[in-house]
């Protein structure tokens, strides 16, 4: 009979394999290690909070509360942005959000200048 795999910590999937000594989700692309201390550093992680201190999470929607300027674009992302699908990561200077924004594309932006939808 096979093994039973992991769901994954960020997306809770069912669909996972193993990939070089670690797992992998095939449904949001995350990785992370089987062995139970991993499992225990991922549960210390700091929360990411929006402006207002709420926390955030993968997969929520955000407002952008400010206009913001973008080096190379013709003009600002303007104050009341939605922002679907975010993406948190960690380690990236101060931006601590992935996203796709309508117009612009591609980008990272800060949990400061933003509050969940």
């Amino acid at each position: 009979m096979p093994e039973a795999t992991p769901t994954c910590p960020a997306c809770q999937s069912e669909y996972t394999y193993e990939l070089n000594g670690l797992q992998v989700c095939s449904m949001c692309a995350h990785e992370w290690s089987p062995s139970a201390s991993d499992a225990a550093d991922s549960a210390d992680a700091p929360v990411i909070r929006d402006a207002a201190g709420e926390p955030l999470a993968d997969g929520d929607t955000v407002t952008v509360i400010k206009d913001l300027k973008v080096k190379g674009a013709t003009g600002p992302i303007k104050r009341g942005t939605k922002v679907r699908n975010i993406r948190l990561v960690d380690g990236v200077g101060d931006h601590d959000i992935d996203c796709k924004v309508d117009g612009f594309g591609p980008m990272q932006l800060k949990s400061s200048v933003v509050k969940k939808a």
